[in-house]
Parts: structure tokens; sequence; C-alpha cells
């Protein structure tokens, strides 16, 4: 899935089995579940700076209790992701791993407190992202489409259309990701948001596409092939196969198509940002510029296929809300 594509090392399995016993360790010794929940957050938002700088930027004009649930939101789908994408072990590991994660989900949503929850052995990531779940009253079904999309990354196969593959992966893998940043964010008023959750399904789907597109190649080598066939087969593509260069300037072509499916997607996004509470606007917006950006960026290169591209770091800052870049190292500096 490369859910908002990894810009550093990958951790290995035997660092986030560290990192679960370590986070678990310091939670149970605090005395209240706030401090428990503080304890588990903390290391989400270390998770969140490591995989992605570009949501991390963003996500740092947030409010802070909404920062809080955005960051356990991405640990708890990162390590599926990480599961399906960089363990290296076979499927049959991958598919265990997913369902001990699941069955965990299904415990917590019956439980109360975050240390209740750490007693029974639930993961920390998973008791932090059920709490989210509880409190914004995001329908549990939504996670367990994720996971779903993630078990479909271990035997993966090719989609038919562009609807097939809306509606059979990125469904589970992006736009419910986007429906938990929705409850998390809120509306401007209650009756705004089915727009929002409009909005949140636009652009999960803008930003999944616009991924698929910078990892084409890496994907292959996984198995994986997000392009429509239809639209391949459009431009004399039988076989795939990103690594032959005869098919080069085809892959390059469906790909400058796929760009501008995924920009009307952002633009669709755009028009219903203004449903979002006041105080999310900024970081929904940020994040619709800076993977906008990159969009455009893979658009206008014919080679994006064969060089991952990435947005530098000036070109990001210069879309993010000049009136709170007072906010950016104080979040380095206290990550």
């Amino acid at each position: 899935m490369n859910l908002n594509t990894a810009e550093e090392s990958t951790w290995t399995p035997e660092y986030w089995m560290t990192l679960e016993n370590r986070i678990r360790n310091d939670a149970l010794k605090t005395r209240s579940d706030r401090d428990a929940w503080a304890a588990i957050v903390s290391q989400a938002r270390k998770v969140l700076r490591h995989y992605s700088t570009s949501f991390f930027l963003v996500t740092r004009f947030l409010p802070s209790q909404k920062r809080e649930q955005v960051e356990a939101v991405y640990a708890a789908v990162r390590y599926p992701d990480e599961v399906v994408d960089t363990f290296p072990w076979d499927d049959a590991q991958r598919s265990d791993a997913l369902e001990r994660w699941r069955k965990a989900y299904l415990r917590a949503l019956n439980m109360g407190e975050a240390r209740e929850m750490l007693r029974a052995d639930i993961p920390c990531f998973v008791v932090s992202f059920v709490r989210v779940v509880q409190n914004a009253k995001i329908p549990h079904e939504y996670y367990l489409s994720f996971l779903e999309a993630m078990d479909r990354d271990i035997r993966p196969r090719p989609f038919a259309s562009l609807d097939e593959l809306i509606s059979c992966y990125v469904y589970g893998s992006a736009v419910v990701v986007g429906f938990f940043l929705a409850y998390i964010y809120g509306p401007a008023q209650e009756h705004e948001f089915p727009r929002t959750l409009e909005a949140a399904r636009d652009l999960g789907i803008a930003l999944q596409l616009t991924n698929f597109l910078r990892d084409v190649r890496e994907d292959f080598t996984r198995g994986r092939l997000y392009l429509p066939l239809d639209m391949l087969q459009d431009e004399g593509i039988t076989v795939p196969n990103p690594c032959d260069k005869k098919q080069r300037d085809a892959f390059s072509r469906t790909i400058y198509r796929m760009a501008h499916i995924a920009e009307e997607y952002y633009q669709r996004a755009e028009r219903n940002l203004d449903s979002f509470s006041h105080d999310s606007f900024s970081a929904i917006n940020a994040c619709l510029r800076v993977y906008r950006q990159l969009n455009e960026y893979i658009a206008r290169h014919s080679d994006s296929f064969e060089i991952r591209k990435s947005v530098p770091f000036y070109a990001k800052f210069r879309v993010l809300p000049p009136s709170k870049y007072w906010r950016l190292p104080l979040a380095y500096l206290s990550s």
C-alpha cells in the first residue's frame, strides 16, 4: 500500500517489538488513563515523524488534542502497512500477524480503560487507536475495511478498471483513513458533515492515486500493479511490466492520464474543504496542497515511474500557512 510512503529507512519487526515492549512498560507505570494515553501517543508521534515528513509537517497545524488523535491513527495504520510491505516474512506470517491485529482490535472495542487493554495484551497502537474510535465515534467497520485492504496486498492481483481499483482496494486502503480524520477534525457546522465526508473520500482517493503513481516500479517488485488494466490496454500493453524499456512510453502515458484523474479528485476535495472545522482547515488544506504538488510533479516528468519522485522540503514549506511557521521548529524540538 505504501500509505504516505515512507521517506526514511523502515523499521525491522524486531525494532517494532522492542518499541511495543518499551511503550507498554512505560504506559503501565502511569497512574491514570490520560497518562497512559500520553505515553503511547508520544511514541506514535515518532512513528509519524520517521515515516512521513510531509504528513508530519501538515499535522503540526492542528490543535494539540486533534493532533494526538491523528498521530494515534497514523501508528495504527502504519504497522499493518509495514507487515505487508517491508517485513521479511512469508505470506502465512503476514496473514497471521494481520489476523492477530484484527482480533486485538475487536477485543479492545469491548474494553474500557487503556490500561485494561494493555494488561490484556492488546498492542499499544491498537489501544490508542481504539480510544480515538470511541471518543470520536468512528464507525468500527472502517478499520476492518482497512485491514481487509492490507490483507489483499499479501496476495495481490491486478484491477480491471479504475472503478474496480477504487471500490475493491482504495476504499479500504485510503478512503476509510480519510473518514477517520473527518471524524477527528469535525465539520464547521453539524449539518455540513456529509460534505466533510465527501471531501475526505475525494482527498483519500487523490492521495492514494498519487502514491500509486510514485511507486509503480517498487510496487511491481512486490507483485502489485495498481494501474488499471483497461488503461494499459488502451496503450497496447497486454502483459504489463514497467521494467521493460519497450513499455516505458506506454506506462508514462498511462501515469500521465492517472495523474490527471487524481487532479480531478483534488479539485473535488478542494471544493468541500470549507466544510471542515476552522481549527483543522489549515492542516487539511496544507495536506492537499503538498500532495497535489507531488502529483503535478509526477505528471510533468515522463520518467516518474523509473525515478521515485519527492517534493523538495523548500517546496513543501512554500505551500504551508505562513502564519503558523512558528510551530515547525517547536514540533521538531519537542519530538
